[in-house]
């Protein structure tokens, strides 16, 4: 990446569900946790946000970059750009936050 380079912010809408049935309770504040986790964990060239994900007419991911917003064809080719691929991104995403509940929850 050169110094003039862009991050890509890639936000990620957390469902509730995802944290039980009480989960609208407690989304605010896992995201909040889970964010310095995530964010240690990033590819240098972009950075996850979380948020809840409370309107479900928005979709679960969706990336900006530089202020606009990027539609799911210019987001894959800025991944390409890093030989990275938002699918396998996501995936390894949903594996932390797997683990970042269990440590929430105090279950770890």
């Amino acid at each position: 990446m050169t110094a003039t380079a862009a991050i890509l912010e890639v936000i990620y809408r957390v469902e509730p569900g995802c944290l039980g049935p009480q989960g609208a309770d407690y989304i605010e504040d896992f995201c909040k946790f889970s964010q310095p986790l995530v964010t240690s964990h990033t590819a240098g060239f972009m950075r996850w946000i979380l948020v809840p994900r409370f309107d479900k007419s928005l979709p679960e991911m969706q990336c900006t970059l530089a202020g606009r917003s990027l539609n799911p064809a210019q987001a894959a080719r800025y991944f390409a750009l890093y030989q990275a691929n938002a699918d396998d991104l996501e995936a390894e995403l949903n594996e932390q936050l797997t683990l970042l509940i269990d440590q929430y929850f105090g279950r770890w």
